[in-house]
Formats: structure tokens, sequence, C-alpha cells
């Protein structure tokens, strides 16, 4: 009786947890290979899990299908629209697809990414989805050389041997300087991503090339250093305002930037779009939900953490299809106008 009752249980983490009196997140990191989680911890956790049958079950999973139907997420942090974007679109396609998901946060940390990307790869897991990482050729090359499935999300392989999905970055960029142009404005501040992400270098090309075919000189003081995170926005803007004069429009390299933008604005006593226009990057929750409404370049988000589901599911599943191993999926941006742009004044009009 309690022997069929046993196999007929399934044995979950929280066991595990349970069994050897630790947390559920350290039995986590003891499973997958952590190597911050101490010796004499780790023992107890691997005790406790072969005695319940956890590892068993796992490995027995992964011979009767040749994969465990899990799947790790690696992402540089959940505190802000743009992840959570892709994400739900990976969480939902990975369920239909009756995957399960592992999630990691880098926070930008050095040494990091390639840390967890060598638990993720020597753990449990069947493929891997990153999340604009910052790449390092020799973890892509282990992964590779190891036939470890993963994807790239919104980053670029210099490379190009790697499976990848992204957007229209340099157009997105092309589309909406022009649109500036459009209204009048001809000092156009722009606020860059972190250079070490390939869409950041895009969008700066996308907005140099517009400038130059609609006649409109390339001023290198209008150009900000900014890392795709809020404050950093808000700096670059600051930066941007003392330019004499100051320019009359500011094209932010992603969303949570122009917000910070909106906010240095703001603070000069500066009305938006009356004084000065913003304009966005990404087309995030928030964008349409401040005031005035953020003007900015949809990228299909969540679409994009459905098509990385798609492309890895296909290696997991049909691992000698080598011709679709680093295939390239690239999906269309949108300008999408709301109330932040408006025509350059009169008074204004220079270049």
């Amino acid at each position: 009786m309690d022997s069929s009752r046993k196999k007929s249980t399934r044995v979950t983490i929280l066991d595990v947890a349970r069994e050897s009196g630790v947390s559920y997140s350290t039995v986590s990191r003891a499973l997958n290979g952590f190597d911050f989680v101490k010796g004499a911890t780790r023992d107890k956790v691997l005790a406790a899990a072969e005695k319940l049958g956890y590892v068993a079950n796992v490995q027995a999973r992964s011979l009767a299908g040749g994969k465990t139907r899990i799947i790790g997420l690696l992402v540089p942090g959940l505190d802000n629209g743009y992840i959570g974007e892709i994400v739900r679109g990976v969480d939902e396609e990975i369920a239909k697809a009756n995957y399960d998901l592992m999630l990691y946060t880098t926070r930008r940390r050095v040494g990091r990414e390639a840390m967890y990307i060598d638990a993720i790869s020597n753990g449990p897991s069947d493929g891997i989805i990153l999340i604009v990482p910052l790449l390092e050729r020799e973890y892509l090359t282990a992964l590779r050389e190891h036939h470890f499935p993963y994807v790239l999300v919104d980053q670029i392989d210099p490379q190009m041997h790697s499976p990848m999905v992204d957007a229209t970055n340099w157009q997105g960029a092309y589309d909406a300087t022009k649109y500036l142009i459009d209204l009048g404005h001809r000092r156009i501040g722009f606020i860059t991503g972190l250079r070490a992400i390939q869409s950041a270098l895009d969008r700066l090309d996308g907005y140099k090339a517009a400038l130059a075919d609609h006649g409109v000189r390339f001023d290198e003081t209008l150009i900000a250093e900014g890392d795709f995170f809020t404050p950093g926005g808000y700096a670059a803007a600051q930066k941007l305002l003392k330019h004499k004069p100051r320019p009359t429009a500011v094209f932010a390299s992603n969303d949570l930037m122009a917000l910070g933008a909106m906010q240095a604005i703001r603070d000069q006593g500066l009305e938006i779009p009356e004084d000065i226009s913003v304009l966005g990057f990404d087309d995030i929750p928030q964008a349409s939900m401040v005031h005035p409404q953020l003007t900015t370049v949809r990228q299909p988000l969540e679409q994009m953490g459905r098509v990385a589901v798609s492309l890895l599911i296909e290696q997991i599943e049909r691992p000698d299809n080598l011709e679709r191993a680093a295939r390239r999926v690239t999906l269309a941006t949108r300008l999408i106008e709301r109330e932040s742009c408006a025509a350059v004044p009169t008074s204004d009009m220079k270049g």
C-alpha cells in the first residue's frame, strides 16, 4: 500500500526542502549546481532528494523522452515593462508546449551571467533563452560546442552563429527621427542605450542615417550616454538641456530612459511637448499611462518571447536540423504617435 502511494506521488522541490530542513531557494540552487551553496548544505539537499526519489524522477523523465521539459530563462531583471512583456510571451508559449520555466536574474553583475549560464547548461534544463545578454564569446562557444540549445533575444551574436530574435531597431530609430524632422525639429537630442547591446548601436545608427538623409547636420554634442534605465535617462537629459541652444526634441533609446528624460524636463520648468518633444522606443505598458502619453517605437515584445520559445523548442526536439540552428528572426517595429511630440515652435525653426 505504502509503496504504491509513494510511486503515484510526484516529489517536488518543496518536499526536498521539508526533508532537508532548508529553504526552497537553497534547494533550487543546490540542485542546479550553484557553487555558492555550502558543501554541507548541498550534501544535505542531495541526500534528501535521493531519499525522496526527486533526482531519480528527473533522470527518468530525461531518459524516457530525451529531455526534462524544463527551459531556463536568463534576464537582467524583472523591474521594468520591457522585460515583463517578453517574459509574458515566453511563459505563455512555454505553457502551451507543456514545458516548465526556470528563471534567473543577473542584475548585470560582472561574472553572474556566465555563472548562471554554466549552471543552467549543466543542470536539468533542456535549453536556455537569454534576454538582452551582455554576451561573452567564451560561453557562446561553450554552448555551441556542447550542442546546448539556446536563443538570444534583442541581442546579436557578432559571429552570426546563434539563433536570435530581434526587431528592426535601425529602421525603427530611422522612422522616429524622420517623424521628428517632419515636425520641424533640427536640434534632436539622442540618448543612447548601453553600447554593449547591439540594439543600442543600431538605434544610434538609424538616428544618424535619418539626419543625413534629410539634410540635418549631425552634432556630437547632442548625443548623451544612457544605460536603458530611468535614472540614466534623467541624467542624460539633464546634460542635453544644458546645451545652448537646447534641443527642441529628445529621442531616447528606450521608454524607461524617455520617462527619466520627461521628469528631467519637468524639473527644469519646461512643458512637454510645448517646449520640448520626447520620443521613446519599445512601447512598454507605462508609455500609454504617463502624462502626456509617450510617442514611441513599438517593438512586438510579447511576440519576440513567443518566437524565442518556438526557435528553442525546435532545437530541443529536432537537434539534427542544423540548417535552422543559427536562424535569425527579425520582427517589424512601428511608430506609435501619442501626445509627447509636437511641431517645433516657429521661433526655434532653425538648423
